[in-house]
């Protein structure tokens, strides 16, 4: 004679059995993985150019953990170098170690290497101020500068140097970048703009963007008119590997004073592709001979 819940129980233990079972199996699939990794790093990508502040309270939110775990991780970071907090606010900023990987990620970029005396000749030739940058997630970040000294070039030199970052959607190499993503790509970094309010000339929502994106592609030619800051001026072209994919893009800095819209497209413009095609020419040679 069994009894009535004799069947119910056998299944609960069942049940608890497979269960055990299942998660030993996935703790065996993941023994490469680390959680407190991964966490660490969430937290750090959580800081952003428009977010370069951020309390416990807005990293717990940005990560999904509780505020406790956060802290943990929080002061980890923080004993390490790769965070720092800011004392009259008692909020956290990236700290000097994040920078460091930054610029040893940068200087080991042979892409940078084989693009400098390349934008250093353009820059030398027209007087102007020569960039290359790349694409991460919604920003571009500097990874080569050329500045000049000329007459009014302090005016928009806005503080750049290399490992700066900008918001890809209102500047020249921003457009350029995002213009040629694949389709899904492209989506993915919209997906991450916020529209900030830098000048009434920048974009101010996506559907405007894209149409924008769809004109950089067919010109090959990004510009930049005083969206980003009052008397700048841009303009930008990509750089490609072999296979065609848009790696990187250079650009071209001016002063409203200095050139006139037209003339930086028409005069500038040819010059700066040139110098673009000539630097995909060296990646794809380079890439050969690898």
């Amino acid at each position: 004679m069994t009894r009535a819940d004799d069947r119910p129980l056998v299944k609960t233990v069942s049940e608890k059995l497979e269960h055990a079972a299942m998660a030993a199996g996935e703790q065996t699939r993941n023994t490469a993985h680390s959680q407190s990794l991964e966490r660490g790093l969430a937290i750090l990508s959580a800081f952003r150019s428009g977010k370069p502040l951020l309390g416990v309270s807005d990293l717990s939110r940005e990560v999904g953990l509780s505020r406790s775990t956060t802290h943990r991780y929080i002061a980890t970071l923080a004993g390490l170098g790769y965070l720092q907090q800011d004392p009259p606010t008692r909020k956290y900023r990236l700290g000097p170690r994040v920078l460091d990987l930054g610029f040893s990620a940068i200087n080991s970029m042979d892409l940078r290497e084989l693009a400098a005396p390349h934008l250093q000749a353009l820059s030398d030739e027209t007087g102007h101020t020569v960039n290359m940058a790349v694409l991460d997630g919604a920003d571009i970040v500097y990874i080569e500068r050329c500045r000049t000294s000329q007459r009014g070039q302090r005016d928009i030199d806005l503080n750049l140097h290399i490992g700066s970052r900008l918001p890809a959607y209102c500047t020249s190499m921003g457009k350029v970048l995002l213009a040629h993503l694949e389709p899904a790509e492209q989506r993915a970094a919209l997906r991450q703009v916020l529209f900030f309010f830098f000048s009434d000339k920048a974009p101010t929502e996506k559907d405007e963007l894209l149409k924008e994106l769809g004109r950089v592609r067919t010109a090959g030619l990004a510009v930049n008119n005083e969206e980003l800051a009052y008397g700048l001026r841009s303009i930008a072209a990509p750089v490609r590997r072999q296979t065609g994919e848009v790696v990187a893009a250079i650009n071209l800095a001016v002063h409203r004073s200095m050139v006139s819209l037209d003339q930086l497209v028409a005069h500038l413009g040819p010059m700066l592709k040139h110098t673009a095609e000539e630097i995909s020419a060296r990646i794809s040679y380079a890439q050969v001979r690898g």
